[in-house]
């Protein structure tokens, strides 16, 4: 399986500084792509980190790419929650390039998962 992860650089999580939280996401996600032999995609060559911090980077690395990939990964809802209420349309056109959305940490917040 190929993937894309996300981590949000500019949000607390559970009352953790930045780097905490940057520290958190990638390790989690990292351990969830290890035990379920998820290789990651580097879309474009000149990015200095594994994963996106900017989903509308993502999105245009996807756009030129043209390609479908077997999931995009993200910490929880909680770290892409900005984005989808503000870009709902966008939110969407990013899930169409991959086969399966995968929130490490699941939450009971309904409203975002109407939009979701």
């Amino acid at each position: 399986m190929k993937g894309i992860y996300f981590i949000n650089d500019r949000i607390q999580l559970n009352g953790l500084s930045i780097e905490e939280s940057i520290a958190l996401q990638e390790n989690s996600i990292k351990q969830y792509m290890t035990s379920r032999k998820i290789q990651s995609v580097k879309l474009n060559p000149y990015q200095l980190n594994d994963y996106y911090t900017i989903p509308h980077a993502l999105l245009y690395d996807l756009k030129k790419e043209k390609m479908i990939f077997d999931c995009f990964i993200y910490y929880s809802e909680q770290v892409m929650e900005k984005f989808i209420y503000t870009y709902p349309a966008k939110w969407l056109i990013l899930k169409s390039f991959f086969k399966e959305m995968i929130s490490i940490e699941k939450q009971n917040d309904l409203n975002i998962q109407k939009v979701i």
